[in-house]
């Protein structure tokens, strides 16, 4: 059964990689319930979450970002490191569902209530190469094409750790979200794709995909 390993959130803290701004990518994992709900602009899903980069991050479409524990596992391994849920700046760190290879569109329930819907994959930024130390760590994060999930919140209320994760509907159009970022990153041609994903599409990335 896929599960919830932890719940993240982060804090508002200094950037040490821009130079001015505050960030909340360290995130740590919550003892109890949080809630989540549908956010404003550049607001993130989760109670007590912060959001720094207002711009690029957050909002309905950015609501709750999940991580599977196992990719975890495979970049403790490569990197030789200790990585404790949160480290990716995930808020959901999840165990026994492939996130990468969801596709656009599918829709979890999340605990008893919530309901969350898969709709873009991360796209790492600077801070996060800051937060790994790791030299070429962006070019090297790019290639494995695991980059977590995205998702919106569809039904709010309270997630926890141990909390069930159920696919209550899996879209037929098989545009995953490993496809979708290589089409954003590393293979551009794969763009013109991602339109059969219809009305899974984000309206971002539906006119991203028009403009190809």
């Amino acid at each position: 059964m896929a599960t919830v390993c932890s719940v993240n959130v982060g804090s508002r803290e200094p950037n040490p990689w821009k130079r001015a701004g505050w960030t909340g990518i360290g995130k740590e994992p919550v003892d109890g319930p949080v809630r989540v709900g549908v956010p404003r602009a550049g607001d993130s899903g989760l109670d007590g979450d912060f959001i720094g980069d207002r711009r690029h991050h957050g909002g309905p479409d950015q609501a709750v970002y999940a991580f599977a524990a196992e990719d975890l596992g495979h970049w403790e391994r490569t990197l030789g490191a200790l990585l404790p849920d949160g480290s990716f700046g995930e808020n959901l760190t999840t165990s026994g569902i492939d996130v990468n290879a969801s596709p656009l569109g599918e829709r979890w329930r999340v605990g008893r209530t919530v309901e969350l819907v898969v709709t873009v994959p991360r796209i790492p930024c600077g801070t996060f190469a800051g937060v790994m130390g790791t030299k070429g760590w962006l070019k090297q994060f790019t290639a494995e094409a695991r980059p977590g999930a995205y998702l919106s919140v569809a039904v709010p209320g309270l997630v926890q750790q141990d909390d069930p994760i159920e696919v209550l509907h899996r879209p037929d159009h098989g545009v995953t979200i490993s496809q979708c970022f290589r089409a954003l990153t590393t293979q551009p041609e794969l763009l013109p794709g991602l339109a059969s994903a219809g009305s899974d599409l984000t309206p971002e990335l539906a006119a991203r995909v028009r403009g190809r």
